[in-house]
C-alpha cells in the first residue's frame, strides 16, 4: 500500500506546486520559478514546463525531426488538444514517472501548441483541475523553435 501511496502523494504535491507557481518569478529568497525550457539530447528535442535543471516538471514534449507530432509526458496534459494514443504494448517508459505509460502524441499544428506560441498560454488539465501554463516572449520563441525543429526533415 505504501508503495503506491507515496508516489501518488508526491504527484499530488507537485501538481499543487505547479498550479501555484505557474510561470511566476521567484519571490525574494523564495522558490525557483517554473517555466518553459528547451533542450536537445541527440536528435531528440525536449520542451518541458517546470523548474530549470531539476526533476520538477509538470509537462514535457519530445520529438525528432520529421515526425509531425510530439510525445506528451507529465502530470498535466494540454486541455482541448487532439491527443492520439498509441497501444500500451509499444509504450516506452515515462521519463518523469519511470512507469510504463500509454503514449500520447500531439500534432505540431494542434491549436494547443500554435496558441502557446501565438498567445503565450496553454490551458492544461490535471488532477488539480484546469489552469493555464504561460510563456514569456523568450519562451514563446523557444517553443516556436521546438515546433520548427520537430517539423523539419533533418536534425
Amino acid at each position: 500500500m505504501i508503495r503506491f501511496a507515496l508516489p501518488a502523494l508526491a504527484a499530488l504535491g507537485f501538481i499543487a506546486f505547479a498550479a501555484q507557481t505557474r510561470a511566476t518569478p521567484p519571490a525574494a529568497g523564495g522558490e525557483p520559478a517554473m517555466g518553459w525550457h528547451l533542450s536537445q539530447e541527440g536528435a531528440t528535442a525536449k520542451l518541458a514546463y517546470g523548474v530549470a535543471d531539476s526533476d520538477q516538471l509538470a509537462l514535457m514534449l519530445t520529438c525528432q525531426p520529421g515526425q509531425g507530432a510530439a510525445v506528451v509526458y507529465g502530470d498535466v496534459a494540454p486541455a482541448r488538444a487532439r491527443l492520439s494514443h498509441a497501444a500500451l504494448a509499444s509504450a516506452p517508459i515515462d521519463p518523469l514517472s519511470g512507469d510504463l505509460d500509454e503514449e500520447s502524441r500531439i500534432g505540431l499544428r494542434d491549436p494547443a501548441l500554435t496558441g502557446l506560441v501565438r498567445t503565450g498560454r496553454m490551458p492544461v488539465i490535471g488532477e488539480a483541475g484546469t489552469f493555464d501554463l504561460t510563456a514569456t516572449p523568450a519562451e514563446r520563441r523557444a517553443i516556436g523553435e521546438f515546433i520548427a525543429y520537430c517539423g523539419s526533415s533533418t536534425a
